[in-house]
């Protein structure tokens, strides 16, 4: 069992309880009610009481403990440098296509964690495996009723998913979404396709499999998520995996979409969704919005495009003003992926008189993509396109290009590196109201 460490406090929200006792950045917490917290799971878990007893480790490693009354369920107002105070439940799966091994060496060691942490996907959608989870793991996600977790499934056909994830504990997958269904859990699902391994029969097979769980007043599948594998120069040699061309999107929309009609008459769903880059891939039109439901697999790409167009109509209609005071020019910066699709965006915005925005929609070079969705750009990127150009006031970069929480790119750049050699500022930007106020203010 690992050890749990003292969870430490990196931020304290104004006029919270934390800040009203007198908590500061450097406290970490020891126990709450006399358990140490193993996670943010159990943290929640034991702070939803009324009264509080908290053993506290100052900056200065003096123990204190604290009483707290307080309403049930009202947070404290902490934040931690990591949801995990026990280590991370690594991956023991040696997937070909996955994308920590598709890096170049040398780079910050974060970037080659490989996690299959149920927590973090419990707490943030990451995806897990299900093959690392000793029993003792599984009781906790039943009794916490942890749920619901996102499983990369891939194929339930044993021996190939076995094959995917070079693990023979791999071929457990069905009893295991029976474990879930069994006690009213859910899960949301990703099945990557990689051409000649898991596509074809072996991707309807899959995708009717999970449509089996998908009934009842507690789906134990609540959606699918169908994705393209995604390669890059970094990868291993003799790997067995072929990049999806574009007779290969075409053929899996076909495929999924007369699947997805069949569940939709059998099922009341379409289970099963594509992601935005199939589209892209083979050349057609993004589905409309209707098709995507409620965007259960938004964060797996699915969807993401057509949402973001709407948020933008939606904010444009709000805050995009038909003139600004003085003339400014920026460069917006995106994946080639997105060009033709995000063509509106740019008309509305460079609509308002005395506002000019240039997009410039690179593939990755870094990576070796002739495709490329946003996320994946990185500093080579943008030097390797931009140097010596006019870049206007400044980039406006879409802050998915970042490590989260820092200003540091995938290849481990940093936006002030960047932003030197380029001889501009560099604004990033979240969001589509981040984006219209970065322009305009």
């Amino acid at each position: 069992m690992s050890t749990i460490n003292p969870a430490r406090i990196t931020g304290v929200l104004l006029d919270s309880i934390a800040a009203e006792i007198g908590f500061t950045v450097g406290d970490a917490i020891v126990a709450i009610n006399g358990t140490h917290p193993r996670d943010l799971i159990d943290y929640q878990f034991l702070c939803a009481d009324e009264v509080l007893e908290l053993e506290v480790l100052d900056e200065k490693g003096k123990t204190h403990h604290i009483e707290i009354e307080k309403d049930y369920d009202e947070d404290l107002g902490l934040e931690f440098e990591t949801a995990l105070f026990d280590g991370l439940i690594q991956c023991n799966n040696r997937c070909p296509f996955c994308f920590i091994d598709q890096q170049p060496p040398g780079k910050r060691e974060s970037l080659y964690f490989k996690d299959d942490d149920y927590r973090l996907s419990f707490l943030y959608g990451s995806y897990l495996t299900l093959t690392n989870l000793p029993e003792r793991e599984w009781q906790r996600i039943e009794l916490l009723r942890l749920s619901p977790l996102y499983v990369s499934v891939h194929a339930t056909e044993p021996e190939v998913r076995i094959r995917l994830l070079k693990n023979p504990r791999g071929g457990q997958i069905l009893q295991q979404l029976k474990w879930f269904q069994e006690r009213r859990l859910q899960i949301h699902a990703q099945v990557v396709v990689c051409p000649g391994i898991n596509d074809g029969k072996h991707l309807e097979q899959t995708l009717r499999d999970l449509a089996s769980f998908s009934t009842g007043e507690v789906p134990g599948v609540a959606s699918v998520a169908v994705v393209p594998v995604g390669l890059t120069r970094f990868r291993l040699e003799k790997d067995e995996l072929i990049p999806v061309s574009e007779e290969k999107a075409i053929e899996v929309i076909s495929q999924v979409r007369s699947l997805q009609k069949e569940f939709s008459k059998k099922y009341g769903s379409n289970v099963a969704w594509l992601a935005d880059e199939w589209f892209l891939i083979a050349g057609e039109e993004l589905p409309s919005e209707v098709e995507y439901n409620d965007y259960p697999q938004i964060d797996n790409g699915v969807g993401s495009i057509r949402l973001f167009i709407k948020q933008f109509a939606t904010a444009a209609a709000e805050f995009l003003p038909p003139k600004i005071s003085k003339p400014r020019k920026f460069t917006w910066v995106v994946g080639n992926a997105v060009e033709k699709a995000f063509q509106p965006i740019l008309q509305q915005l460079n609509a308002v008189e005395n506002l000019e925005v240039n997009m410039r929609a690179l593939k990755s070079d870094y990576w070796g993509q002739s495709i490329s969705v946003t996320g994946l750009l990185t500093g080579h990127d943008l030097l390797l396109n931009l140097l010596g150009q006019d870049l206007g006031e400044g980039i406006l970069l879409p802050k998915v290009m970042l490590k989260h929480g820092e200003l540091i790119f995938l290849d481990d750049m940093s936006i002030e590196e960047v932003a030197s050699q380029l001889n501009t500022k560099i604004l990033p930007v979240a969001g589509v109201e981040d984006l219209i106020n970065t322009c305009i203010d």
